[in-house]
């Protein structure tokens, strides 16, 4: 135990489950979908702020080749989830109240997902919905400037700001406060995000210094510890003299190294598969529309057009 507090180490990866080591657990968050009414439209202005960023970066990045219609799919299936590197952004959000109004506050910092992340990032999912492929198809063919976007999304698609959303009640009960993430903290989760394809990664768990602290096998063994405590310091500070250097010199090239591995492992699989998924991604599309427009004639009584019938 000693030896772990001259360390200093802040994270620790475990390949063993969190149960086993007598990990404490998190509560999960849940979204709070009361709230959803009220941020839909600023949810969907930051979508399209998100998708004008992170499709003019992938482009500046690949110049002079063409950014393909599926490399802008990819990024409009993922900006919602936040699983994904796309998704980040959703950290950077807080609720704020103001009036009867709520509004969303960016903050430079990520911050941990509490209910209000998970609500920003149900919302986002509502408004996205099944328009994914129909906003990457619009981004790639017109190239439009934000303005024309957000009309496109938030109103002719979505009708996330088509409408004044409704007053926050005045018994709405208050969100959690932002807490922002350590710099540390954050790197080490997208070392894990990115490892999470990998064999085995499903097993990983990351835990904090102090989770460590509070595990069983971890804490305190009886009174002998307290008399040999002072001797454990000294050898660990010993030790540390030698090997601290070495350590922060290979960390860094291991996570480049670990990264690039995992990107690279990737890229033959989604070149290869890239014409398919987007070929099937637009066929599933079109019938599901087909479909929608088919059951609205019915359920209004009227015969559907030819146009309207379904062919799969």
């Amino acid at each position: 135990m000693a030896i772990f507090r001259s360390l200093g180490l802040l994270f620790v990866f475990v390949v063993l489950s969190g149960q086993a080591m007598g990990a404490p657990k998190k509560p999960t968050a849940v979204a709070r979908r009361e709230d959803i009414p009220y941020i839909k439209c600023g949810v969907c202005e930051q979508i399209v702020k998100q998708l004008d960023r992170q499709v003019t970066n992938k482009r500046n990045q690949i110049a002079p080749k063409r950014l393909s219609e599926y490399q802008i799919i990819e990024v409009a299936e993922n900006i919602c989830n936040l699983k994904k590197e796309e998704g980040d952004w959703l950290l950077h959000l807080d609720i704020v109240e103001d009036g009867d109004k709520l509004k969303l506050v960016e903050q430079e910092q990520e911050g941990d997902c509490n209910a209000e992340c998970k609500t920003i990032e149900r919302t986002c999912q509502e408004v996205i919905g099944y328009h994914d492929t129909d906003v990457a198809e619009y981004i790639f063919k017109s190239k439009p400037q934000s303005s024309a976007l957000l009309k496109f999304l938030c109103n002719d698609l979505s009708k996330a700001c088509s409408v004044k959303p409704p007053p926050v009640p005045k018994d709405r009960a208050p969100g959690e406060p932002f807490v922002p993430k350590s710099s540390k903290e954050a790197e080490m989760e997208k070392i894990m995000r990115s490892m999470s394809g990998m064999p085995g990664a499903s097993n990983m768990k990351m835990y904090s210094k102090d989770d460590l602290m509070s595990m069983p096998n971890f804490g305190s063994n009886g009174e002998d510890e307290d008399d040999e405590e002072d001797e454990d310091d000294d050898y660990a500070s010993s030790r540390m003299r030698n090997i601290k250097k070495p350590v922060v010199a290979v960390e860094s090239d291991w996570k480049k190294s670990l990264i690039d591995g995992v990107q690279s492992s990737y890229a033959h699989i989604k070149d290869q598969t890239q014409h398919a998924v987007l070929g099937a991604k637009r066929s599933l599309n079109r019938i599901s529309d087909k479909i929608r427009k088919w059951y609205k004639a019915r359920k209004s009584g009227s015969k559907p057009s030819k146009s309207q019938k379904v062919e799969l």
